[in-house]
């Protein structure tokens, strides 16, 4: 039965939209990149780190970090508006490779790679509070992972899973788990038999459904796995966590021209379920109303406004 709250859109469906920005004076959009991560939450999308070999891409003699980038930004997804975040704290120098996601305010990232790639991994967690912009670090105990990077990982009922990933020599299937509460690293070993594991990968991804996790994608330097063929973890090794999800994914940066060793920084994103009634009339009053974004908490209220779409202008 199809879900009454969400419109009948089929056009929107499964159609990339690059999405267009006009930075404020002064102000510059994240150069083109590869080897990032992006997270987001209702308001925005950050994106974290990456690699870029061109030396004028990527910034040139302001870029310290060449070719990587050290740098934290976000895309508001009210205003279509990218803003990079100073940040205050030790903000991670593996910067290519690690994995990211967003906890509430907090935005973990863990191993990841430096130059030269393979021989500079991490295997701490960082955390960057992107309301009060200071980074710290994690102290966990227990069996932490190796260094690693290409890994995948997500946060289910206070736990951080970390699947896969590679030393720069040796490919992992292992899976470890952090509480976030008490901070302990343990190495979990599945029930299934050793012919019946994932097969050893890297950059790959992490879904859920509230009962299994899924990992999609991903490869080694000889060989890659194909999307269709994603493999489920035991049930019994996850907890259960419970989300909804608005439909909408952004894609951003890449490689466009291996031949040529090319980058992008382009913007783009699809609606992958039907966006809800809300979500359409939201947009439609974004594009009408440009700097809605601009008006104090008060007036917007008074328009009738809710609390919650005020706090995704903001």
């Amino acid at each position: 039965m199809a879900d009454p709250e969400r419109a009948r859109s089929p056009d929107l469906l499964n159609r990339f939209e690059k999405l267009t920005h006009r930075p404020p004076h002064g102000h510059r959009t994240p150069p083109a990149r590869s080897g990032h991560r992006c997270v987001a939450d209702n308001t925005n999308l950050y994106v974290f780190g990456g690699y870029n070999p061109d030396y004028d891409e990527s910034g040139g003699s302001e870029n310290e970090d060449y070719p990587l980038f050290r740098e934290l930004w976000r895309y508001h997804f009210a205003t279509g508006c990218w803003q990079q975040i100073r940040t205050e704290g030790y903000m991670p120098t593996e910067l290519a490779s690690m994995s990211a996601v967003l906890h509430g305010n907090n935005l973990l990232v863990f191993g990841g790679t430096g130059i030269p790639f393979g021989e500079n991994n991490g295997n701490d967690v960082h955390v960057c509070n992107v309301k009060y912009k200071r980074w710290s670090l994690l102290n966990c105990r227990g069996k932490k992972p190796n260094r690693i990077y290409g890994q995948a990982m997500v946060i289910i009922n206070g736990f951080l899973y970390v699947f896969g990933g590679t030393t720069g020599y040796i490919y992992s299937t292992d899976l470890h788990r952090l509480d976030l509460t008490t901070r302990e690293w343990i190495h979990l070993k599945p029930n299934n038999p050793p012919d019946d594991l994932p097969e050893e990968r890297y950059r790959h991804e992490i879904a859920h459904d509230g009962q299994r996790i899924y990992i999609l994608g991903g490869g080694t330097s000889w060989t890659s796995y194909p999307l269709d063929k994603g493999t489920l973890l035991p049930g019994d090794v996850i907890a259960v966590y419970k989300y909804e999800m608005a439909g909408c994914m952004y894609i951003h940066g890449g490689v466009v021209n291996i031949h040529e060793n090319k980058r992008t920084g382009s913007l783009f994103k699809i609606w992958l379920a039907g966006p809800s009634l809300l979500e359409l009339c939201w947009e439609k009053l974004l594009k009408a109303f440009p700097h809605l974004a601009s008006l104090p908490t008060i007036q917007l209220l008074n328009l009738g406004l809710t609390q919650e779409l005020i706090e995704r202008l903001k």
